[in-house]
């Protein structure tokens, strides 16, 4: 059966995003340093790049080589509705959980305005395109919601403190043990954790 992969960065104390969803807080190093890290992080996860980005990335033909479809909350797609990307992943399978999106905008997004439990469940018992696994990409009330099916976290820790913002899990009091598999730290100061359920 196919996971469910919260894939996400966030600050240490645990903010994906800044309160109107910045992302530009992040310290990335000096440009050799981002350049390598962006290469290591592209490497491993070419389909987590937009598609609009991935010419310019070098990834232009790079195959899916984890996930074969992405499911983000409203919060997560709309900034790409408002860049002019109604299909921000078109090489992905995209859903959107959204109870006030209403229809979607591109056919190649589905908008799912019910149970995200319900939806991530059947996308678990089909095997998708190419076998692959399920990209959580975002946000934090959707991984709340979505954590009794979460499989795997993969954290892209950033150094700086946030004070604010967007939750990585933005839910009540529910405890759920996972597991270090791997860590990885790169030269930018970015650390990457492996977790299992």
């Amino acid at each position: 059966m196919r996971k469910l992969v919260y894939y996400i960065g966030t600050s240490v104390d645990g903010y994906i995003a800044g309160p109107a969803g910045e992302v530009d807080f992040y310290p990335v190093g000096d440009a050799e340093q981002a350049a390598a890290y962006a290469a290591a992080v592209n490497a491993r996860y070419p389909e987590t790049v937009p598609t609009a980005m991935r010419a310019h990335a070098g990834l232009a033909d790079a195959p899916n080589l984890r996930f074969d479809t992405v499911l983000m909350g409203s919060g997560t797609y709309r900034p790409a509705l408002e860049h002019g990307m109604p299909s921000p992943y078109a090489h992905l399978r995209q859903y959107v959980v959204s109870s006030t999106l209403g229809p979607s905008p591109d056919p190649a997004v589905t908008v799912v305005g019910g149970d995200p439990l319900a939806l991530v469940r059947d996308l678990k018992r089909q095997e998708g395109p190419e076998g692959l696994d399920i990209w959580l990409c975002g946000g934090g009330r959707l991984a709340a919601a979505l954590l009794p099916e979460i499989d795997e976290l993969i954290v892209k820790s950033y150094p700086v403190v946030a004070g604010a913002g967007i939750p990585l899990f933005g839910g009540e009091f529910d405890p759920k043990r996972f597991r270090v598999r791997a860590r990885e730290s790169f030269a930018n100061e970015v650390m990457i954790t492996w977790f299992e359920a």
